[in-house]
């Protein structure tokens, strides 16, 4: 890929997230904001929102990049001919959406057969914008614009760890969380893809998850591999395509969690 290539790629997906961010921000803390159920059993929320924006995102790379696939929690796949593969989630965190915190974000990756080569997670209504891959590790918000860099190697009994859902997962899965918690120093819930955010800025050391689709991890893998992080699944391998996901901020913290989560049966 030419520096040029790449550099069109980093401004499409700029737009991409501006044009998200125009169709989500109206929707916001209005009131009467309904949701429909994915789920027959449980709670899995989409809202006008999640749609609006996504054809929005849709609509920008239809005319920008005609020739690549898209991937989109709401609107499923359309496939391309350039071998490259955009992915999008926009909202990540529709509960905290409709709860109206601040701690959803809109993800968007580009990739290719191997995985995400770049990768945005945007949260409107800070206005922070975090972008990994290409060359870039950088973020910009109300405090101006710094790079991103993970906090490197530290002891688990020193870590702050974070995952969105206490119940995380199955049985065994949640068991095997609640064993790294239990060593860790300091553990948060709920965050969504703003944990992934955090941990590329140098705020915390590990996000372990469970669950996952492509969409939900690809953005934030790109940006935090980009920031000198590690993201793998649970057995040390790539996980590009979601399911048991770690990420984390120096070998040291990752693979004292791998000890225990990979005694989880796959």
């Amino acid at each position: 890929m030419t520096n040029a290539d790449a550099q069109e790629l980093i401004e499409v997906a700029d737009q991409v997230a501006d044009a998200a961010r125009a169709a989500i921000l109206p929707w916001f803390r209005a009131q009467g904001l309904c949701a429909d159920n994915k789920l027959a059993a449980g709670f899995d929320p989409v809202t006008e929102a999640d749609r609006a924006a996504e054809r929005a995102m849709r609509d920008v790379l239809a005319r920008l990049r005609p020739e690549d696939a898209v991937i989109g929690e709401e609107y499923g796949a359309t496939a391309g001919r350039s071998g490259l593969t955009w992915v999008l989630d926009p909202i990540d965190g529709t509960r905290g959406f409709l709860s109206g915190t601040p701690t959803w974000g809109v993800l968007i990756a580009v990739g290719d057969a191997h995985g995400p080569v770049y990768g945005v997670i945007d949260q409107p209504y800070i206005g922070e914008r975090f972008r990994g891959g290409l060359g870039v590790a950088a973020m910009e918000g109300p405090q101006g614009a710094r790079d991103l860099s993970v906090r490197g190697d530290r002891p688990l009994d020193e870590a702050t760890l974070f995952t969105t859902f206490p119940e995380l997962g199955t049985g065994a899965e949640g068991a095997a969380f609640a064993e790294v918690a239990a060593r860790a120093r300091l553990t948060r819930y709920g965050m969504d893809c703003y944990a992934y955010a955090l941990l590329a800025a140098g705020q915390i050391d590990l996000v372990i998850e469970a669950g996952l689709s492509d969409y939900d991890i690809q953005a934030p893998m790109a940006v935090i591999e980009a920031a000198g992080g590690i993201v793998t699944d649970w057995q040390g391998g790539p996980a590009q395509h979601g399911g048991r996901v770690i990420a984390a901020a120096g070998r040291m913290q990752h693979d004292a969690a791998l000890e225990v989560l990979a005694q989880v049966p796959a």
